[in-house]
């Protein structure tokens, strides 16, 4: 009987011990689980502090930025906005792409705000002589002087009036130009954040190139046929339907795919090129011109280097012939953007031509 109750108290004692020592532990483990995750939060919070957010490889980027597979490392990946922002200072397989496209719409804002103090928005002075437009109009970074109506002489007739020619065209290309290179500097700076970012800015950029195609037109179409009304209005309408068209195409998401890149080159390859019809009339009708033929030069060296920012972009040169050797610097989006403000500066001189022809005959 003794026996049995020492036994029962044992097992009792050894129950108890087991379950005291059970909850010892898992408050120990509580306790090391929570200093953890305490750990964890401090690590994570000082890692924003620090904006020290790692670059990846293209194997571990998610499929909605896999853009280019000949570039293989130093990519951002669903950074948060602040450190995808303050990235515009660090250094990534984007950066030249950013810098290169903001710095020229500073210097095209510069252009702008030189052009505006030579051909003011609104001229006020209806009685400007053609001669007083050429003057001023030599300090635009043109080599063309404007011809003027007056023959040589002391008793030369007084020059006629000078009509007032609107300067929204040259203005319009201008803002078209910062649109698109502005556009194209967010795209790259944001597109890293989430999908639904990426996205965004990638329509915005695409409509930044239908607005710098749509908006070169308009001052060698609205110059050129100033006085053939019906060609100025059927060119200016044909192009501005065109370009809302491409606009309304670039809305589907499968356009922005790597599948689909040849087809985004071509479409705006062809509402460039369709830039040549009223080139060519203008060749026709105004020929014998030396304005004509001037724009015409710098129209046509336009031409080559957007022609060849096409080619570079598509076939992704030279990134293809030596894979990961270009991620930083020397990839074709970097070239690209280089070409395409060149040609952009290119037509800039063109459409002074133009509004400097106009202005010094009239019709």
């Amino acid at each position: 009987m003794c026996f049995e109750v020492a036994t029962m108290a044992s097992s009792v004692c050894l129950e108890i011990i087991t379950t005291s020592a059970a909850g010892e532990e898992s408050d120990t483990q509580f306790l090391i689980s929570t200093g953890n995750s305490k750990w964890e939060k401090q690590e994570k919070i000082s890692a924003i502090k620090s904006n020290k957010w790692e670059l990846v490889d293209y194997d571990s980027l998610p499929e909605f930025l896999k853009h280019n597979e000949f570039i293989h490392d130093h990519y951002r990946s669903e950074w948060p906005l602040k450190q995808t922002i303050c990235s515009v200072f660090s250094l990534h397989n984007e950066t030249l792409n950013i810098w290169t496209h903001l710095i020229g719409f500073f210097i095209f804002l510069i252009l702008t705000t030189h052009a505006a103090s030579i051909f003011p928005v609104a001229a006020s002075n209806p009685s400007l002589s053609p001669q007083s437009h050429s003057g001023n109009s030599s300090n635009i970074l043109t080599p063309l002087s404007s011809p003027t109506n007056n023959s040589s002489g002391l008793g030369a007739a007084s020059p006629p009036e000078q009509l007032l020619i609107s300067r929204w065209p040259f203005y319009l290309y201008l803002s078209g130009v910062m649109f698109c290179l502005l556009m194209s500097s967010a795209c790259h700076l944001l597109c890293c954040h989430s999908a639904a970012t990426c996205y965004l800015t990638l329509r915005l950029d695409y409509a930044g190139i239908s607005a710098l195609i749509v908006s070169s037109f308009y001052p060698l179409v609205y110059y050129t046929f100033y006085c053939l009304p019906f060609f100025r209005n059927l060119y200016l309408c044909s192009i501005t339907l065109f370009g809302a068209a491409a606009i309304a195409a670039t809305l589907s998401p499968a356009f922005e795919s790597p599948r689909f890149r040849a087809a985004r080159s071509v479409l705006f390859a062809c509402m460039g090129a369709s830039g040549l019809v009223p080139i060519a009339h203008k060749m026709v009708a105004f020929g014998d011109r030396p304005e004509a033929v001037l724009s015409t030069g710098y129209e046509v060296l336009m031409g080559v280097f957007y022609g060849i920012g096409v080619v570079v972009y598509s076939a992704r040169i030279p990134e293809r012939w030596l894979p990961g050797k270009f991620d930083i610097a020397g990839h074709s989006h970097q070239l690209f953007h280089v070409l395409v403000i060149a040609g952009a500066y290119t037509h800039y001189l063109a459409s002074v031509v133009y509004l400097e022809w106009r202005e010094a005959e009239g019709c």
